[in-house]
């Protein structure tokens, strides 16, 4: 059957996402939290599904709860692979993919624009979908994941609690190559601003941009990268040491901002709000030095996703809504139900 010949493949996937692990999104994964989440597959001989990352790091570990789970209750196998966050790693595992006969993908795109002839072709032998973060030029079938733009006017609007007389906003991201990113921060941009509702405006970063009270100084790109992620935070605040409100739109990022703020004693001088929950951010904000922080459901992610794939492996009605966005509520997360959240949060990343 299938699994007879795709254990060597799981078995080399596993070795793969180890050797290439390297944290680029979420504070910093170190060699365990890599070989914790590689690869896996369930038992049997049903068909075999795999959901790609777009990096490796901790914050995919709820994901790969929820594919596990949706593994068992359907009854079919399924992988788990997490690139190094380079597109050509990405490309590579994709393709491994493909030649070991998975009949279906889920992947994050690490850079969809460039990446369109990658996804059509495998779109033409296979269910695609992608899930995180999208790539709607592309022929994937749906979009699994929250409204990123949605999602950026919730973390505007922490923004505004937190310094609601208005002020300087730096914003920090990798790179603004990724859909969740633009939307992300343009849905930051709108809110502080108070424009009206619409997903498709995109301001060029490299303007101070002002409006309701608020002046959005800078977009500061890391790449990625968590040294160059804390320079940008400690350019700013030596450039601008009047800013306001630092705002992290990838997990990553405010633990960053929070230690360059501490290398220069700033901690609470400033206020800071973020996306996504790595351990020193849901830290932050029991201490009281990072106000919020706008956080999505991987293992939701990881559990749809594979429900979604099956059906479409064997032809049922997948319940794709016309404008093929599957829509995975986000959420604000603020003192008063960061526990509770930190609680559920640890319950899915172990598989409880």
């Amino acid at each position: 059957m299938m699994m007879k010949k795709l254990l060597p493949s799981v078995l080399s996937l596993c070795v793969l996402a180890v050797l290439s692990s390297c944290s680029k999104e979420g504070g910093g994964s170190n060699d365990s939290d890599a070989a914790g989440a590689a690869a896996t597959a369930g038992k049997g001989g049903g068909p075999t599904y795999a959901l790609v990352t777009n990096v490796s790091d901790p914050w995919w570990l709820a994901c790969k709860s929820g594919i596990n789970k949706a593994g068992v209750d359907l009854g079919v196998n399924v992988l788990f692979v997490m690139p190094n966050g380079e597109a050509s790693d990405q490309k590579a595992k994709v393709e491994d993919l493909l030649s070991q006969g998975v009949q279906g993908i889920a992947i994050s795109p690490t850079d969809p624009s460039n990446q369109t002839r990658l996804l059509n072709s495998v779109a033409a032998k296979i269910p695609l979908i992608t899930q995180d973060s999208d790539a709607p030029e592309s022929d994937r079938r749906c979009f699994i994941g929250v409204d990123n733009y949605e999602a950026g006017r919730m973390c505007g609007a922490l923004v505004e609690e937190a310094i609601p007389d208005g002020g300087k906003v730096a914003i920090f991201v990798a790179d603004l190559a990724k859909h969740n990113a633009i939307r992300r921060r343009q849905g930051v941009i709108d809110e502080l601003l108070g424009r009206d509702y619409d997903s498709e405006r995109f301001d060029k970063p490299g303007t101070v941009l002002e409006g309701n009270g608020y002046q959005i100084l800078l977009t500061a790109l890391d790449d990625a990268d968590n040294g160059r992620a804390k320079a940008n935070v400690e350019d700013a605040y030596v450039s601008n040491p009047d800013i306001a409100c630092y705002v992290g739109l990838y997990a990553y990022n405010a633990p960053a901002i929070l230690e360059a703020l501490k290398s220069a004693d700033m901690l609470g001088k400033a206020k800071i709000v973020s996306f996504d929950e790595a351990p020193a951010t849901l830290a932050g904000i029991k201490a009281g030095t990072v106000h919020g922080t706008v956080v999505q459901n991987p293992y939701e992610y990881g559990y749809q996703s594979i429900t979604m794939l099956h059906k479409l492996h064997m032809g049922e009605d997948a319940g794709i809504p016309d404008n093929q966005f599957v829509k995975i509520e986000a959420r604000q997360i603020r003192a008063d139900n960061v526990e509770e959240f930190e609680i559920d949060m640890k319950k899915k990343q172990s598989g409880e």
